[in-house]
């Protein structure tokens, strides 16, 4: 007998350990100019509740509009961006663990579909690489964007 599955929305998850204090990482992650450092280019200003942003990213022409939600110092940043026409969250949760801090990335959601397993494909690539990047930049100063998606750039 062949069961119907539901249309269940997607969303991604994704979290690494980096061993800084979350006063370091919650820093990183909301000051833009250490963001420039391992994601960004460059950002209209520093992450604060409710304030609407322009990111610039180094291999994308396109702006990149961002409205913070709800930030709570060294625990919780929240923002929305837009995928195609649908406007999804991101949270990013801190939690020390001892002088580290587990950091975890979500964003939902989209539909159980082509378009939304395109962007759970895409998306969680790239959170999984915005991770990695902010663990190189903060644990050994190393800045693993630079130069990585030239390729990417629109001649």
């Amino acid at each position: 007998m062949f069961k119907i599955m539901e249309n269940k929305v997607l969303e991604i998850k994704t979290n690494i350990q980096i061993q800084q204090p979350v006063t370091v990482v919650f820093e990183a992650i909301v000051d833009p100019s250490k963001m420039s450092q391992y994601f960004i280019a460059k950002s209209s200003g520093r992450m604060e509740d409710g304030k609407t942003l322009t990111w610039q990213f180094p291999e994308f022409p396109d702006d990149v509009p961002v409205i913070v939600g709800k930030i709570i110092a060294d625990e919780y940043v929240s923002f929305y961006w837009n995928m195609g026409t649908n406007q999804l969250l991101v949270e990013i949760s801190l939690l020390a663990i001892g002088n580290d801090t587990l950091v975890t990335v979500t964003e939902k959601s989209m539909d159980n579909n082509e378009e939304g397993i395109k962007w759970l494909k895409g998306n969680t690539e790239g959170w999984a690489n915005f991770l990695a990047c902010m663990k190189a930049y903060l644990d050994h100063g190393i800045n693993l964007r630079k130069g990585a998606f030239d390729f990417m750039r629109k001649p």
